[in-house]
């Protein structure tokens, strides 16, 4: 059963150099206790579709509804049903960790008790019991993008949605935060994500959106993404850099596209169709042509070779800085 569905959301912002498409007619579907990914680079429409969804913005055209109330029409019956983490940590350093997540409690009408007891389970569900009486403002970011997330389920909401909620956390914080959204939607919770790491998604979607232009530009579980380009990649590591030019002749002749190399020159990678039969072709060839190499092997297709072939580049938060910035000045 689907619990969000939205229609041709369009929304134009105007800027000094033009109109600025943030969503040109998306449509969205997500079932209910799944968890469905916006997987796109900056700029790409996915902070504004989750804004719509979560009634901070109104689309200039189409239809949004969650569990079948209309966002526009109705925005505080979806706020009563919903939880909403953003990709900065929405809390008051100065307070405790209880002390922030009972205040949103009692923002949320539940009375002092409900709300001390509310707070406490977070605390514990969160593992910051022994944490929980400091001031934020002393918490590492792991913790502080914990009791966001504690917060954003004071009143246990029927969804989710949470924009990119690990970008600059280390690894070991991302994948404990990883953890606990599985157990969330293991509970029946529905979780709409956005997000810029590839293996986020391959970790926790049920399903994917890729957009780009603030337009679908592919749907379907990791594998069927992955599926739609096919086959294996060859990666050789060179001992020399110098090596690159013949490597790059080799690996060309008998993969089935365009080599690509890395910016130090040592690695390259291509794709293939028979990948242990061209695995042998290669290595035979690069021996013939006295190219040494420090590793050589085969993968199967990621993510991020999915949309490097939908988008024409790779996942790079950085280089995705520049369209952020148009479109929150168009704002």
């Amino acid at each position: 059963m689907t619990i969000i569905e939205a229609t041709g959301l369009t929304k134009v912002y105007r800027s000094k150099s033009g109109p600025v498409h943030a969503l040109a007619g998306m449509d969205l579907s997500v079932p209910r206790g799944t968890v469905k990914a916006l997987l796109g680079p900056n700029g790409a429409g996915k902070t504004t579709v989750v804004k719509m969804l979560t009634t901070l913005i109104r689309p200039d055209s189409g239809t949004a509804f969650v569990d079948g109330i209309d966002v526009v029409a109705d925005p505080k019956g979806v706020r009563r049903i919903i939880g909403v983490s953003g990709q900065y940590a929405a809390v008051d350093e100065n307070l405790t960790g209880f002390e922030n997540l009972e205040m949103v409690g009692r923002l949320y009408h539940l009375g002092a008790a409900e709300s001390r007891r509310r707070a406490q389970e977070l605390i514990d569900l969160f593992e910051l019991t022994a944490a929980g009486n400091r001031p934020v403002k002393g918490f590492s970011g792991g913790m502080r993008r914990r009791i966001d997330l504690a917060g954003a389920l004071v009143i246990n909401p029927k969804v989710l949605f949470l924009d990119e909620p690990t970008t600059g956390l280390d690894p070991r914080s991302r994948i404990a935060l990883w953890a606990v959204i599985k157990r969330l939607v293991a509970g029946g919770t529905t979780v709409l994500l956005t997000t810029q790491y590839l293996e986020e998604a391959d970790q926790l979607a049920d399903d994917i959106v890729v957009i780009d232009d603030g337009r679908v530009i592919a749907e379907g579980t990791s594998d069927q993404l992955k599926a739609q380009i096919g086959g294996h990649r060859l990666e050789v590591a060179l001992v020399e850099a110098g090596d690159g030019a013949a490597a790059r002749e080799i690996l060309a002749r008998y993969g089935a596209g365009e080599p690509a190399t890395t910016s130090d020159g040592r690695g390259l990678e291509v794709a293939v169709i028979d990948g242990p039969r061209a695995l042998q072709q290669v290595l035979a060839a690069l021996g013939a042509a006295d190219i040494r190499l420090h590793d050589a092997g085969m993968r199967r297709p990621t993510l991020d070779d999915v949309f490097l072939k939908l988008t024409g580049h790779k996942a790079d938060m950085a280089a995705d800085k520049a369209a952020d910035a148009e479109l929150e000045k168009a704002k």
